[in-house]
């Protein structure tokens, strides 16, 4: 794949070990944007009531970025009653505190590279520029850590899906992908019901991330202007794998060119000409799936789908089938002090889960398998895409 100048040269800066996300000041970082679908999602106070320890536990837990929407400190985790904070890292000291304020937490270190090198750290969350968020997830690995990041697994890049997946295989430790989508409501109940066989196979799935931002958002060496919408695919392809567990076995991406001067090809790095993508997949079900993410079209936003399967379907939270008896869809309680946060709610139970995972010896809900099969099918989208539609295979995953 090609890689982006701007990237190499930013992977070649050794002041940029530990990459946080947005390039402008941290004075402006300070002021949180506004974002379709970040929405939060309000605390129920009764929640936790059914909430029962597995252990007494704490987990000596490092973070690193609390860049433009201060993502490090988003998931809470420096409130998780099973998570010990020892250690923070930003690039820019000024940020850099105000993390460590955040999670209480006294040491810090200027980078993820030096972070690393302390034994005393069991596990890290990158809360990182996308582009840095494979090299980070490998480097914590290589130290023998437990690692999640923010999405997506690998930057437009199948040869660093292929070292991910190599650094898992060997580290013997949980890698996790913070994809919200996964624990939207819909998403949850969609989960649940296809477990207990109320799609039978998957026929048609649908997935959508419309994210508008007509002056664009901040970013660490612009990373963002341009982007290839299917570079950051795994909020809509989340509405197949994140239901099913399934995967994409090839795809046909049609896409049409900005109509704003910013994203044309001449003012972005990637020399990518389009501002929406919409893929359709096959799936490993041998079903269907339409997955589209797009920068440029106003109106509603966020992440949205629907699923419709051999025995029922749903939309939202609503489903319609042959199945009378459905399972609890209620997303289980958290633990106190762990809010559900924003992208729909999502943002405490993606923490809890990290958490449990290792608490319980267990892979993560959105292990790297998932991971890899939900970003690597936007990247071959993307490469279909600037072939026309050009129907193209997509590499699988496993472990």
């Amino acid at each position: 794949m090609h890689e982006p100048g701007s990237r190499r040269s930013f992977l070649k800066s050794a002041a940029l070990g530990a990459a946080t996300l947005g390039g402008i000041s941290a004075a402006k970082a300070a002021d949180k944007p506004k974002i379709q679908g970040f929405k939060e999602q309000k605390a129920d106070p009764e929640a936790s009531k059914k909430w029962k320890p597995v252990s007494d536990r704490k987990i000596r837990m490092g973070i690193v970025g609390y860049g433009v929407f201060r993502f490090g400190a988003a998931f809470s985790l420096q409130n998780h009653p099973n998570v010990d904070v020892v250690a923070v890292s930003d690039l820019f000291p000024d940020r850099r505190q105000a993390l460590a304020k955040v999670c209480k937490c006294e040491k810090t270190y200027p980078s993820l590279e030096e972070m690393v090198k302390d034994d005393s750290i069991e596990a890290i969350f990158c809360a990182t520029d996308a582009p840095s968020h494979c090299r980070h997830a490998i480097e914590v690995l290589k130290h023998g850590k437990h690692v999640a990041t923010a999405v997506p697994a690998v930057f437009g890049s199948l040869e660093e899906a292929d070292q991910l997946l190599e650094a898992v295989k060997k580290s013997d430790r949980n890698y996790m992908l913070f994809e919200t989508s996964c624990y939207h409501a819909d998403i949850h109940a969609m989960r649940e019901i296809y477990k207990a066989g109320g799609f039978g196979k998957m026929v048609y799935s649908e997935g959508e991330y419309f994210h508008y931002a007509v002056s664009g958002i901040p970013s660490y060496k612009d990373w963002r202007v341009g982007l290839p919408p299917q570079w950051y695919p795994t909020h809509s392809n989340a509405y197949y794998t994140g239901v099913t567990g399934g995967s994409f076995t090839e795809v046909s991406c049609m896409a049409m060119p900005s109509i704003l001067k910013r994203l044309q090809p001449e003012n972005n790095v990637y020399k990518n000409p389009f501002g929406t993508e919409i893929a359709l997949m096959r799936t490993s079900e041998g079903g269907m799936a339409r997955m589209g993410v797009s920068w440029d079209t106003p109106g509603y936003g966020g992440e949205v789908g629907r699923v419709r399967g051999q025995k029922g379907s749903m939309s939202g939270v609503n489903y319609k089938g042959l199945v009378k008896k459905l399972p609890n869809l209620k997303k289980p309680p958290l633990p106190p002090g762990v809010a559900p946060g924003g992208h729909g709610g999502s943002h405490g139970y993606l923490g809890n889960e990290f958490v449990m995972s290792i608490l319980e010896n267990r892979k993560p809900l959105v292990d790297v398998v998932w991971a890899l099969n939900m970003t690597v099918a936007g990247v071959v989208s993307h490469q279909s895409a600037l072939k026309d539609g050009e129907l193209i295979k997509i590499p699988q995953y496993t472990l």
